[in-house]
């Protein structure tokens, strides 16, 4: 078995990752000062982004909810890996070859986590498939298409293959790439018989699903045969890497476009994508054989930044009555979002695909252009179920459609709407406007029994991590104590003295260069008063100025450093913003958080040595009495030579 990865490289993995690249394959990223990022959380669900990230130092820290880290613990998370598999998928990322404390090169097939051999088993099908698309055999695959309107080009961009008609064309080519039967039983690929495991998808055009990073996880696959006696559409079951209500297909190459446009379109099929993308909406996905849910809602917010300041979310469906089921369901999930959600149905039930090869591109860029808000086309859905001919439907149809007008977010549409609605029922715009009125209080109201569990839920929820010092980052509300942390009470942010300890630290850890020379004895010398920051002090006097030119190593030096209750501040110490816009402006604020740091200590000083002072005898002990003076005179020269540095 191969040995633990070497230390030092560990340590230049982490040093040379762009810790921002690899966040952003998975959370939308905006400059948030000097060297700092921020996004959507995406550990927790949040509406206003208190993820930050911050590359000069290697770390990210959500304010919100706590979770903090280096780029490996954020692939870990994210991906699902151990820390030796993030560590060596980093590697790969930048070329670094690995060492192993038992000398080897790594460890061997055998060692290799599961879901990375997994995803590695997924990578040859997908090379496979495609391969196979232009072989004799897939003629079918290639006529199905052409007739959709997608050539060779089209069908390379979206990775299209072909599986053939066999019962163990894949099996045979993965047991002859290493893979064991144990193991491609585990990839979905396979379904199990009484002579064993035989190929899944069989004769079928087959579409590669791949994740937010672009790594395929599993596969979705089209009927091509008559005799075929299978579902139109077969897609890959549950696996440890495919979990349908988390994929979005096409969200890989979508990913970047729905950030710059801050739009994301829904489509309800693969060819549905292809044809949108290939029309000029390079926003558009398409769920896997599942409605759109909560868990592809976290994916969605994360992408379009959906923190209030715009973005759209627009649902394409059939005209059928399935596809106005679908669109009602999508509008159920409308108020997790803060984007504008809408909907946009083609009048004759044609879709995105269907759309593009009988009127082309321009027919399915009008499609979107032709959106309208979910909610309206929920409010008339409503009105179609009732016979408004008659006063009994009309008055049904108002108690059904007031609670849908009630829940618009936006205050000045919601009188707007109120006013159509009086206008499609025929009814006085006083009497809607009511029941719309009513239905918003009785929504406002908790269910009995039930008071005060949101608040407590949502407590809990953004009471994870530290508890420490949120309260300074902008827009953040102080976290209550944490009850893991009963050696260190949480510093009291309106504490001008934590406040100014805080500061100073931040400064530290983020500019330890700082630090250097005389100044570093200044910084050592000084004495904090609050517990928390006074043990972050001594982590940083015992770590000495060995690693001070390197902020990334640096950090991670500290961690190891202070107490455990303690790491998550640290953490968020080397991320929150310096109020700065420039590199020149980073520096006199250090400077001047220094200094002040540095004037705080002598004012101590010069308190401790006048009082000496009152108590002395002058005229039994004169020299004592000379000494302080003079070292009272040296204090005061010193904090009027910081002030002049300042």
């Amino acid at each position: 078995m191969a040995g633990l990865i070497k230390r030092e490289d560990i340590d230049e993995v982490r040093q040379r990752t762009d810790i921002k690249e690899v966040v952003d394959g998975y959370v939308t990223l905006k400059g948030a000062g000097l060297g700092s990022y921020k996004g959507l959380c995406p550990f927790h669900d949040e509406r206003s982004p208190s993820f930050t990230v911050r590359p000069q130092v290697g770390r990210y820290h959500c304010f919100g909810c706590g979770e903090d880290g280096d780029v490996i613990s954020f692939v870990q998370k994210l991906d699902h890996t151990s820390f030796h598999e993030a560590v060596e998928k980093l590697a790969a990322r930048i070329g670094f070859e690995l060492r192993y404390e038992d000398g080897g090169s790594g460890p061997n097939r055998e060692d290799v986590g599961r879901r990375q051999r997994l995803l590695d088993a997924h990578k040859v099908a997908d090379e496979y498939f495609r391969a196979q698309l232009l072989t004799p055999g897939a003629t079918e695959g290639r006529n199905f298409l052409h007739a959709r309107g997608f050539d060779r080009a089209a069908a390379d961009q979206f990775g299209v293959g072909y599986a053939p008609q066999g019962w163990d064309s894949l099996l045979k080519h993965l047991r002859g790439k290493g893979y064991t039967d144990p193991e491609l039983k585990l990839t979905g690929m396979f379904s199990e018989g009484g002579r064993g495991i035989y190929d899944r998808f069989r004769g079928r055009l087959i579409w590669p699903i791949r994740d937010i990073a672009g790594e395929t996880i599993g596969f979705g696959a089209r009927k091509l045969y008559e005799d075929d006696q299978g579902p139109k559409y077969l897609n890959t079951p549950e696996t440890a890497l495919y979990k349908k209500s988390q994929v979005l297909y096409g969200i890989d190459l979508a990913k970047r476009n729905i950030a710059k446009d801050r739009q994301l379109v829904v489509v309800e099929g693969y060819t549905d994508v292809m044809a949108c993308h290939l029309a000029g909406i390079p926003t558009a996905v398409a769920t896997c054989g599942t409605a759109f849910g909560t868990e592809h809602i976290k994916i969605a917010r994360r992408l379009l930044s959906d923190d209030g300041s715009g973005g759209e979310v627009i649902f394409t469906f059939d005209g059928d009555a399935a596809g106005q089921k679908a669109a009602l369901r999508a509008f159920e999930e409308d108020q997790r979002f803060v984007a504008q959600t809408y909907v946009a149905v083609e009048p004759n039930g044609a879709d995105p695909c269907e759309l593009r090869q009988s009127k082309g591109d321009a027919a399915v860029r009008d499609l979107i252009g032709t959106r309208r808000p979910l909610f309206e086309f929920a409010i008339r859905a409503a009105l179609k179920r009732h016979n408004l001919d008659t006063v009994e439907g009309r008055i049904a149809a108002l108690r059904e459609s007031a609670p849908v007008v009630a829940q618009i977010r936006d205050a000045g549409i919601r009188p707007a709407y109120a006013r159509e609605l009086s206008g499609w029922l025929g009814m006085p715009v006083e009497e809607v406007s009511r029941a719309v009125g009513a239905a918003a209080k009785r929504a406002a109201q908790p269910p009995s029994g039930s008071a005060g569990s949101g608040h407590q839920g949502q407590g809990n929820s953004q009471g994870r991590g530290s508890g420490y010092g949120a309260g300074s980052a902008p827009g953040v509300a102080p976290l209550p104590p944490s009850p893991a942390l009963p050696s260190f009470n949480r510093p009291d942010p309106r504490d001008p003295v934590a406040a100014m300890e805080r500061q100073a630290l931040e400064v530290a850890l983020q500019q330890p260069g700082m630090l250097e020379g005389e100044t570093w004895q200044r910084f050592s010398e000084a004495r904090f008063s609050t517990p928390a920051y006074l043990a972050i002090h001594e982590a940083i006097r015992a770590s000495g100025l060995a690693l001070t030119g390197d902020p990334v190593r640096w950090v991670e030096q500290l961690l190891h450093e202070v107490p455990e209750p303690l790491r998550p501040l640290v953490s968020e110490l080397s991320v929150v913003p310096l109020p700065a816009s420039t590199a020149d402006g980073v520096l006199r604020y250090c400077r001047d958080i220094l200094a002040r740091l540095f004037e705080l200590q002598i004012t101590r000083v010069k308190a401790e040595k006048m009082g000496q002072l009152q108590r002395l005898d002058a005229t039994s002990a004169p020299e004592e009495f000379q000494r302080l003076n003079r070292e009272l005179m040296q204090l005061e020269m010193q904090r009027r030579s910081l002030r002049s540095e300042g």
